[in-house]
């Protein structure tokens, strides 16, 4: 049976391409005064990674460059580690080659490796969190938020995916969410479960923020199909999670979610991890989290 590689960019919305040339256009609002030293001659640059990670972002660089009339050449896939071959050496690794005119090939350099950059950060970050959890022997999903920075949530979700773990909602419109406001708005979990079902149909799911054993059965009773155990951990966490699963056993079908303060350092049996809880999200994968560096360097002989 061949194993077919997925092809993330795919996924990509018709808008991202021109989210690219907005980027251009504010890095570069009026005269490009650098450009201009450099002139028009057609040069090679190397993409080089200067810290280990997972490589993600590639449909992004190779845009920017696109748009600028030059080419992009790779020496990895997307979705690979990229670390140093030898272990402790610093890294220093050939990830891509770009072909242009030399004015083009630094008009697109920020753009291209900021992206790049904050891509595979999040890649990397997911990458490790979902193995530090698979390590704790968890089976569950793992995903992120939407915590995510406003006008870069494709890149940064693109990240996720590529680091290996689930996106959760994309948008407010991908799946219903009620949290604490919503319930203290409308009064109840079940007016604001009812209220949302009554517009949203049978097509989305509904996600309840839930602080206790008591408002999750309610939300259960209303038809939630995820309760989310806000800030529950420990003993807390994984009893309700266990009574909830084992007193409607075959009477109503729904996810449990464990959310808020979760990060690589507490991923672990006892904490916030149990098999009777179906997904685990969490912002630290994408929030806070470190750059991989990478930098691009003209080659004075081509």
């Amino acid at each position: 049976m061949s194993t077919t590689i997925p092809i993330y960019a795919n996924l990509l919305p018709p808008s991202w391409k021109v989210k690219v040339t907005s980027w251009l256009a504010e890095d570069c609002p009026s005269f490009d005064w650098g450009g201009f030293v450099v002139g028009e001659d057609i040069k090679r640059a190397t993409l080089f990674c200067k810290s280990e990670g997972v490589l993600a972002g590639v449909p992004f660089f190779d845009e920017v460059f696109k748009q600028l009339d030059c080419k992009v050449h790779w020496n990895f896939r997307e979705g690979e580690y990229l670390r140093s071959s030898t272990p402790g050496q610093k890294v220093k690794i050939a990830v891509a080659t770009v072909e242009g005119p030399s004015r083009k090939i630094l008009l697109g350099e920020r753009v291209a490796l900021n992206t790049l950059a904050r891509c595979s950060g999040i890649a990397t970050a997911s990458s490790l969190f979902a193995q530090k959890a698979r390590d704790a022997g968890y089976q569950g999903i793992v995903a992120g938020t939407r915590k995510t920075t406003p006008g870069f949530r494709d890149v940064e979700k693109y990240g996720m995916l590529v680091g290996g773990v689930d996106m959760h909602r994309y948008d407010l419109s991908s799946m219903v969410m009620l949290k604490d406001n919503h319930i203290w708005s409308t009064g109840s979990v079940k007016n604001a479960v009812a209220s949302a079902r009554s517009v949203c149909g049978f097509s989305l799911r509904i996600d309840v923020e839930v602080q206790s054993y008591d408002e999750a059965v309610e939300a259960i009773e209303a038809g939630a199909d995820v309760i989310m155990l806000d800030n529950m951990e420990g003993e807390t966490l994984i009893s309700n999670a266990k009574r909830l699963k084992q007193e409607w056993s075959g009477k109503h079908k729904f996810l449990l979610e464990s959310s808020g303060g979760i990060d690589i350092d507490n991923v672990k049996q006892g904490g916030h991890v149990d098999n009777s809880i179906d997904i685990i999200s969490t912002s630290s994968i994408h929030q806070s989290t470190k750059h991989v560096d990478f930098s691009l360097k003209i080659d004075p002989s081509s």
